[in-house]
């Protein structure tokens, strides 16, 4: 897993206890992980369908630098299955993971709809493909066939 994204634990982001608000740290993985998959998917319309279990296991404090680390796990149809772990940079003590995190590809009227994706795509590899296509990814059409696949095949996972 690459982590790539840091951020610098502040004051606003501090809870009562003076440690490292969960909302804001979910808020940051939420993010992290949409543009992630906008990236893997060459599509800026996903959204955010499942978050497994998370699991605390340390914290930080003012001050501290964190390091979010996203990865495709899985890719569905019209899904992108991801795992996050954050640590802290300084202690590199891990503070979370989120073992599965769905998100869902869609078309331009905001429905489900397949990407074409079977494997990570890299920095490099993406910039080609961006420059080559100018920016602009147009996401394949669905029919509701392939949604009941769809269904099926996340209900498997």
């Amino acid at each position: 897993m690459n982590f790539h994204t840091r951020k610098w634990v502040k004051p606003e982001d501090l809870n009562p206890n003076g440690t490292l608000f969960g909302g804001s740290l979910l808020r940051w993985i939420d993010e992290e992980a949409a543009i992630y998959a906008i990236s893997q998917l060459g599509n800026q319309r996903v959204v955010t369908k499942f978050m497994s279990e998370i699991n605390f296991v340390s914290s930080a404090r003012q001050g501290d630098i964190i390091e979010l680390g996203i990865t495709a796990t899985h890719f569905g149809r019209s899904s992108i299955t991801l795992r996050a772990e954050v640590r802290n940079k300084i202690t590199r003590k891990s503070i979370l993971t989120v073992e599965k995190m769905v998100f869902v590809n869609l078309n331009e009227q905001g429905e489900s709809a397949p990407h074409g994706r079977t494997q990570i795509r890299y920095a490099d590899e993406l910039f080609e493909a961006y420059r080559r296509d100018g920016g602009a990814v147009e996401a394949p059409k669905v029919s509701g066939d392939d949604l009941l696949e769809e269904a099926a095949e996340e209900a498997a996972h």
